[in-house]
């Protein structure tokens, strides 16, 4: 049996994560979207990668001229010494004398791939970029002939042992059977316009022969220095073994009342409306981790690091501390300018990279915003959730509910997706408002009381259960005790 070819690194490690591995060697490849959606860089950085294998590149400019694709090239901070760039236009090669016998563009298409097979001839590459394929397509000017272009082209490039990239710029709507039929892989690039925020890019892999590629949509963006792909995550690959036990969160109340803790690997959910101290757990269950020695990462959409600092300063919470040793990682996340792909790649990076043990994400609204399309939201989440659970990852949502008092509504429905549901509400009492915590669910053994809850600057407070109250969670009180079971002072949340 002939040995299968090896494959050639596109130069960007996502999508060769995605190709499993990279494109397999002397075959011909489609890159096709839209202006814009970064087909030229793809190209660019394709053949620099093979320049840092020691292999020569070629890269055949129809559309473009050179000055164009060095001034693409400078905006990365790439010099394309090394890499020959050969500008073909039907122009420069049509016949000036008037021909009767053919069309000038079948003159004009001969003429043009006659250069191409030249310069190869003469470059002798290993990996070759054309772009584009528009040209080929205008100046066959049938389907039939077109067609036959593209074999001519696969012919010439295989028998020379060239991997080739084709770039196309046809639209979503065109269907280019012709060309999709030859080709051993297509890979499709999008770009979306979001009401709000930056443009999105996305990246799909249609057609790969042979290979077991990473499928669907994977999000992409273009900084300088080039393109990034972001893997769309798979939570079942590569479970790890991690130890089942409990984490604290330093509150003896509170971990009485979460059955001795929250256990690694799971998930828990803080559901409240705003100010009721949602975010003061997420913190202080990080600062307890942090105080153990463990790496703790803070996903914030809602907030900036020097708020969440100074609250939990106002708390007595040293998070600021536990963050200058380096044991506390904060990122504020802007739903506008990255993609949720992106917002993954951070995470699984924070746990692969910097040993996390702890992820808190505060808060699930700013998430929910940044997905263009919230019905995969779910889905998406629950990956995120099992990869994250197979490393032995505790996680700590918080969400808002609308609101303040009476029946809530949260913005979606993710508490199946929780191991465990802390839920907090607002209660008028004593003329005053008060606050309570409850463990609506948790897979295990947990309290099923309502016990107070309370902020000042000694930090986070949890009182006994308040056993003479009924009707808390409506946010109306019934007394029904001689005894208030209320913790006296003032609550300095919200100063």
């Amino acid at each position: 049996m002939p040995e299968e070819p090896s494959t050639a690194s596109t130069g960007i490690a996502g999508l060769d994560a995605v190709l499993a591995g990279g494109l397999p060697r002397n075959r011909l490849y489609v890159v096709e979207g839209e202006s814009g959606t970064g087909k030229t860089t793809i190209g660019l950085q394709f053949l620099l990668s093979g320049i840092r294998a020691g292999e020569k590149g070629l890269f055949l400019a129809l559309s473009e001229t050179e000055e164009e694709l060095q001034s693409v090239a400078a905006s990365h901070g790439w010099s394309l010494d090394g890499m020959a760039l050969r500008e073909v236009s039907a122009r420069e090669v049509a016949p000036e004398e008037n021909n009767t016998l053919f069309h000038p563009a079948e003159v004009e298409l001969g003429e043009t791939t006659k250069s191409l097979f030249e310069e190869a001839e003469r470059v002798q590459p290993a990996r070759v970029v054309i772009d584009s394929l528009s040209e080929f397509r205008l100046l066959s000017q049938s389907g039939l002939r077109y067609r036959r272009q593209i074999l001519a082209l696969k012919q010439f490039f295989t028998g020379k042992k060239c991997t080739v990239l084709l770039l196309n710029d046809a639209p979503r709507e065109v269907n280019d059977a012709h060309l999709y039929s030859i080709v051993h892989g297509i890979v499709q690039l999008e770009q979306l316009a979001p009401l709000y925020g930056a443009e999105r890019r996305r990246i799909r892999v249609v057609k790969l022969r042979g290979v077991k590629f990473r499928g669907g949509y994977h999000d992409m963006k273009i900084e300088t220095g080039g393109v990034v792909v972001y893997p769309r995550l798979i939570g079942a690959e590569n479970p790890k073994a991690f130890s089942g036990d409990q984490i604290s969160s330093g509150i003896a109340e509170l971990d009485r009342l979460t059955g001795g803790g929250l256990e690694r690997g799971t998930t828990t959910l803080i559901l409240g409306p705003a100010g009721t101290g949602k975010s003061a757990i997420a913190s202080q269950y990080a600062a307890a981790s942090a105080k153990r020695g463990e790496r703790v990462a803070i996903f914030t959409f809602d907030e900036g690091t020097e708020t969440i600092l100074a609250r939990s300063q106002g708390l007595g919470i040293p998070l600021a501390r536990q963050l200058a040793e380096g044991l506390i990682q904060v990122k504020h996340v802007d739903p506008a300018e990255m993609s949720p792909g992106e917002f993954v790649h951070s995470v699984r990076e924070a746990v692969r990279e910097r040993k996390v043990r702890v992820v808190v994400i505060d808060s699930l609204n700013g998430y929910i915003h940044a997905m263009p399309e919230e019905h995969a939201l779910s889905n998406q989440l629950q990956e995120l959730f099992t990869y994250l659970r197979q490393r032995g990852v505790a996680v700590i949502l918080t969400m808002a509910q609308h609101g303040l008092l009476g029946p809530l509504e949260s913005p979606l429905d993710v508490s199946y997706l929780a191991d465990s549901v802390l839920l907090l509400r607002h209660f008028e009492a004593q003329g005053s408002i008060r606050k309570a915590i409850s463990v609506l669910k948790k897979r295990g053994v947990h309290e099923t009381s309502l016990r107070e809850l309370s902020m000042d600057a000694k930090g986070v407070h949890v009182g006994e259960p308040l056993e003479q109250f009924r009707g808390i969670l409506t946010g109306v009180p019934v007394y029904e005790g001689t005894g208030t079971g209320l913790r006296q002072g003032k609550d300095e949340s919200n100063p």
